[in-house]
């Protein structure tokens, strides 16, 4: 699953990302490069007001970029006009950004002397940040600074000519940060801001914020009454589906549903658990434990002998007593902490004998909540042989999965740890491999039409040699041949993609599909990975035309990704006013006149048999035959955010007709009533946008 929770601005201080190589610097944007200037500019501006100040990091970010400070003085967004105005006075100077190459030894005595991060020398206020830094670069690699007027800064750039060439910017946030993200580093101030390359650009940026505001899908999910989270009794990070939300979550799995069936998959299901073996086998554990959630000890009724036997050799006959042996399986990684050690420490001190507890203990079988698919489906593979003439196979399912994200990651929707996802495995002979991966790139482009994105682009991420063993799985002739069939059939299928090296999953080549809602946001939609390992560990094989037994190519992939990350997205691509086939309020049946009238009653009979016909072709329909004006009626339902509105009155009935009203567009004029009923169920299946 993706793993991104980006937001239209900057978040409250996130870990520092990794130093940049030199081959990454070269390869920044000019806005990139924008961004990085100006973060030198805004610290040439906090030190002509707070001459201590002492900066650590100050890289580019996504939209935008931030500088780390230390410095008595808290920073406050009432600080920003006189910053943002020192800032000002620095881009008129029109300064350049003069690069200069030094020794380490030049570069650890303006550490010293706080000359580095300054605009001068600093007697006794060395630039404590920078020697740290400093120590970051490795040996052999250049040493540089980036000086701009009188601020000299330890910095590989790159970086803009001038000053003057920044356009425009503004400071936007501030929050406290740890250097180099280590909780028990110096915690520091961060400053962010944004820099375009023109005031145009900034205008369009803020407005964009604005609009994404309005569009907040925790702020529309609340009105809406389409899910809550629930933290005292459920937990963060676990949505609950009201009934509008449970709709949205039908009509995509239905769509889904129809679209695998018709591309040749089957359904499956399985189980929301499974066993520590199964995680192990396919090396999920090693890569992914500290996402998972904790293991539960479950009794079985028999013991694992072979286990309690490897313990007893591993602890020698000197070590019988049960607190030794705890020690001994924490440090081979047998315990998850020191609690589990102090319970056997106290079943020792009652003279508990160490074999018995053992024992005990190895006759419960660690289970783990699933946070994948996968080995499930690679099960169902292996639970019957398999011939060529199976494959492919494309297994799919609606399964739901649990990881434990940090709690300081977790947003609304966007982040949270139960997910349903909507996920399928395809197991496929190599030479089958284009047709098939192609075939999931364009299953991907008929959803992107159905929900009107226009803007993506593929992300094809690929391994880095130095990975190989530690990140990846150790097999770099494999990841040749798969990483060159993926590019090939991106490349011969003409999408839109972009190649992003060491950031592939551990068993293969990965594409995380990027998209943008109709207001500019980009969010990680789905993903599509090639597995070439994980088969093979679990003896998944198929017997060949030739009669031989051959490991199948697995290709994992999730369009729709989580019920909960796209239906986020979604409520904000759509503020809310989803198309008719999609929204849970579809049509609300309006009478002008009310229901306890008794000269209404042809009136009612006439609006109710509507609704009947409508209901009885599985559209979802309310009614308003209350005594409120026609306005209060059709605010209200404009309020709920319905998405087509019937409005009858004795002219409509007379003529027998309705007059329409959609939500956010007004009236469209009165209509026969068999046109109106039979393009609204058109509608419906034909899932107009």
């Amino acid at each position: 699953m993706p793993d991104e929770n980006q937001q239209p601005n900057q978040p409250p201080a996130p870990p520092n990302p990794e130093r940049k190589t030199l081959d990454d610097r070269a390869k920044m944007t000019e806005l990139e490069r924008i961004r990085h200037s100006c973060a030198h500019v805004m610290a040439t501006a906090i030190l002509r007001l707070w001459p201590d100040a002492q900066f650590a990091a100050g890289p580019p970010v996504e939209n935008g970029f931030y500088y780390d400070v230390d410095l008595k003085h808290r920073i406050s967004p009432e600080d920003f006009p006189k910053i943002e105005e020192e800032m000002k006075k620095e881009i008129k100077a029109n300064n350049v950004f003069e690069k200069l190459v030094v020794t380490r030894e030049q570069a650890m005595k303006d550490s010293e002397s706080g000359r580095l991060g300054g605009l001068t020398e600093r007697p006794g206020n060395p630039s404590k940040f920078k020697l740290g830094n400093l120590e970051a670069i490795p040996e052999g690699e250049p040493i540089s600074y980036f000086k701009n007027g009188d601020f000299v800064d330890l910095c590989a750039g790159p970086h803009v000519m001038r000053t003057g060439n920044i356009g425009a910017f503004k400071l936007t946030s501030v929050a406290a940060a740890y250097y180099k993200g280590d909780e028990k580093g110096p915690q520091l101030q961060r400053i962010y801001g944004t820099a375009f390359k023109n005031k145009t650009a900034l205008d369009e940026y803020f407005k964009m914020l604005e609009e994404a505001k309005r569009r907040d899908h925790r702020k529309i999910g609340a009105e809406m009454g389409l899910f809550a989270i629930d933290t005292e009794f459920v937990g963060p990070g676990m949505p609950l589906w009201l009934p509008k939300g449970t709709v949205l979550v039908e009509e995509l799995e239905k769509l889904a549903k129809e679209t695998e069936f018709a591309a040749g998959y089957v359904r499956v299901r399985t189980p929301h658990l499974a066993k520590e073996k199964m995680y192990r086998t396919s090396g999920h554990l090693p890569y992914y434990e500290e996402s998972m959630f904790p293991p539960m000890l479950v009794s079985e009724d028999t013991s694992d002998k072979a286990e309690w036997e490897r313990v007893k050799a591993m602890a020698g006959p000197a070590q019988k007593h049960a607190y030794e042996l705890a020690k001994q399986l924490f440090n081979s990684g047998g315990f998850k902490d020191a609690k589990q050690i102090q319970e056997w420490k106290q079943a020792a001190a009652t003279k508990k004998d160490a074999d018995q507890a053992v024992q005990e203990f190895f006759s419960s079988t660690k289970y783990y909540l699933k946070a994948m698919n996968c080995p499930h489906h690679h099960r169902i593979f292996a639970a019957e042989p398999r011939s060529y003439r199976d494959l492919p196979l494309r297994l799919a399912e609606y399964g739901t999965c649990y990881r434990f994200e940090q709690g300081g990651e977790l947003f609304g929707l966007m982040r949270v740890r139960s997910m349903n996802m909507n996920d399928a495995h395809i197991y496929c002979q190599p030479e089958k491999f284009a047709e098939e991966f192609n075939a999931v790139n364009e299953m991907y482009l008929k959803y992107f039409k159905i929900f009107g994105i226009e803007k993506y682009v593929m992300r094809f991420s690929t391994s880095a040699p130095e990975g190989l063993g530690k990140k990846y799985v150790n097999e770099p002739a494999l990841w040749k041949q798969t990483e060159d069939m993926v590019r090939q059939v991106l490349i011969d299928s003409k999408i839109n993609y972009v190649e992003v090296p060491n950031e592939a999953a551990f068993y293969g080549p990965k594409i995380d599909v990027q998209v943008w809602s109709v207001i500019g946001r980009e969010f990680t939609l789905a993903t599509n990975q090639v597995d070439f390992a994980v088969p093979a560990k679990f003896g998944l094989t198929y017997r060949d035309r030739d009669n031989t037994d051959k490991t199948p190519l697995c290709i994992h992939r999730a369009p729709l990704g989580t019920h909960e990350r796209f239906i986020g997205f979604l409520i904000e691509h759509y503020a809310g006013n989803f198309p008719l086939w999609l929204a849970p309020d579809q049509v609300r049946v309006i009478t002008i006149g009310a229901e306890d009238d008794p000269a209404s009653a042809p009136l009612m009979k006439y609006a109710k048999d509507i609704a009947s016909e409508l209901r009885a072709a599985q559209v979802r329909v309310s009614t308003d035959f209350g005594n409120n004006p026609i306005k209060a009626k059709i605010q209200d339902a404009e309020q709920l955010r319905v998405h087509t509105m019937l409005v009858i009155g004795g002219r409509d009935m007379d003529a027998g007709a309705v007059s329409v009203r959609l939500h956010g567009k007004g009236p469209q004029g009165a209509k026969p009533k068999g046109e109106v009923v039979a393009d609204i169920l058109a509608g419906i299946k034909e899932r107009r946008a």
